[in-house]
Parts: C-alpha cells; sequence; structure tokens
C-alpha cells in the first residue's frame, strides 16, 4: 500500500454481513476479480472506474453501485486524487441470486435517499453492541435496493397484526442483555424481517431496537439511582460497555449516566 492510502475492515456481529471495508485510494487498482458476496460500494468522494463483465462503468461522488457475486470487475481511481469508498458485503439471505442479471445490467442505484440510509447503516456497523439496528437498517434497505433492480417487486404486503408484534415484543423483553438477532425473530415467528419491523412500529410506535435501548435505559435509571457504578450498570442492562451505555443515556436524557446519578443525588 503507498503512501496515502488507507484501509479499516472488519466483520460485524451482524447475521449475513460478511465484511465492512472502508477505504482511501489513489494509485492502488484493482484486478479482475469476484467475491462471493453481494458488493454494496458507497462512494463518498472522487470516482471510481470499473468494468463488470467487460462493461465499463463509472461511480461518481455519493453514489452506490451493487456488485453481484461470482461476476468479475475491477476497479480503479476515477480521477488523480483518488477516492474514498465505504462498502458492505451481503450474503444472499438479504438479496436473492435471482437479482444477479439486473445488477449486471443497471449497477449503478440512482435514489439519494437510498445513500443516506446506506450511509447510516454503516455509522451503526462501526458500533458495537447496536447489531439489532444494524439489521432493522439492512432489512429496509436492502427491501429497497432489491425494488431498485426488480420494479416488478412490491413492497411486502403490509398486514395489521397486533399479534405478531406483541410476540416480537415478549421476545425482547426475554432477556434485555441477550436479545435476539432480528433473522432469528423472523425464523421464529415466520415472518420477513420487513414485516416484523412494521408491524411492531405499527403497534409501538417504534421500532424494535429502539424499543430495546429504550428499555435498557429505563432499567439502568434504576440502576443509577441506587448508586450501582455506570460501568457496571452497562453490562446489568445490556449495553455492550460503558461507552455504549453513555451515548444512549446521553440521547435518550440529555445527561450522561454520572450526571444523572449526581444530580439525582
Amino acid at each position: 500500500m503507498t503512501a496515502g492510502e488507507r484501509v479499516s475492515a472488519w466483520r460485524p456481529a451482524v447475521p449475513g454481513v460478511g465484511e465492512v471495508l472502508h477505504a482511501h485510494f489513489t494509485a492502488h487498482a484493482y484486478p479482475a476479480h469476484t467475491h462471493a458476496f453481494w458488493t454494496v460500494l458507497l462512494v463518498d468522494t472522487g470516482g471510481v472506474s470499473y468494468e463488470l463483465e467487460r462493461i465499463p462503468h463509472d461511480a461518481p461522488p455519493r453514489s452506490l453501485t451493487l456488485l453481484p457475486p461470482h461476476v468479475p470487475h475491477d476497479g480503479r481511481a476515477a480521477v488523480a486524487t483518488g477516492f474514498d469508498k465505504r462498502v458492505v458485503y451481503l450474503d444472499e439471505r438479504w438479496l436473492p441470486l435471482e437479482l444477479t442479471g439486473a445488477a449486471v445490467r443497471s449497477p449503478t442505484l440512482r435514489d439519494d435517499q437510498l445513500v443516506r440510509a446506506v450511509g447510516r447503516l454503516h455509522q451503526v456497523l462501526a458500533s458495537p453492541g447496536d447489531e439489532l439496528e444494524a439489521e432493522s437498517q439492512l432489512a429496509v434497505v436492502s427491501e429497497r435496493m432489491a425494488q431498485h433492480l426488480d420494479r416488478s417487486m412490491e413492497p411486502r404486503r403490509r398486514r395489521a397484526e397486533p399479534a405478531l408484534a406483541r410476540r416480537v415484543r415478549d421476545l425482547l423483553d426475554h432477556d434485555l442483555t441477550d436479545v435476539p438477532t432480528l433473522e432469528s425473530l423472523a425464523a421464529e415467528l415466520d415472518a420477513h424481517p420487513t414485516q416484523l419491523i412494521r408491524a411492531f412500529g405499527r403497534e409501538y410506535g417504534l421500532p424494535p431496537h429502539r424499543y430495546v435501548t429504550g428499555r435498557r435505559v429505563d432499567r439502568a435509571r434504576g440502576l443509577l439511582l441506587d448508586r450501582v457504578p455506570p460501568a457496571e450498570v452497562a453490562a446489568v442492562v445490556g449495553f455492550y460497555d460503558q461507552a455504549h451505555l453513555t451515548r444512549h443515556f446521553r440521547a435518550t436524557l440529555g445527561v450522561t449516566p454520572g450526571a444523572y446519578a449526581r444530580q439525582a443525588a
């Protein structure tokens, strides 16, 4: 890797996500290669020129490109200053392989709202402990990407199912320190992840991950008033660590856990 080029990669604990990659490249050029995953490419600055099955394409700044598994592609900077990109690699539980042909024909998805949603997804994927939120966002993003590739696909039928929402809530409430993944909830309840999110939102007015966060913060408040140290509170109520607790506590109440406990005292 030459000077000034940067790569950061990790595998989040989110079902169906093979890898997340953030990079800045100037001189590096990818040779033709394939992936076993769908490549969701978000170009932040510069631009990328590439060939997909030997057909030339460009991915301009603030664009979203979807490259299918097992299809050869390369890549290089489109401008002398290089490019910044964020990539999430998804397996076929999020996007079916039947969409491969459509992605080869039209790999660029022109949708500013979707670009912003994928940007928010990357922020959540970089936050340990927010895996349920990442799954929720990924369910919505993947459905929208699939609809771009196949215009005949309608959004999954909206069914007002209060009973389904209550079953989701019961499973989330069972153990706030070990909440099930969205994938496991969908499998247990025989429903698609986006159906669960919509049913839960219609019944309770917020998505499942925000419900879990609120319940954890609520429980944390009681423990803080009982003089339990914030680091212990984080573990007891299910946050990843004290920083994770602090971020969500401050977003909910406007103060840190320590300040909350001191003011209450």
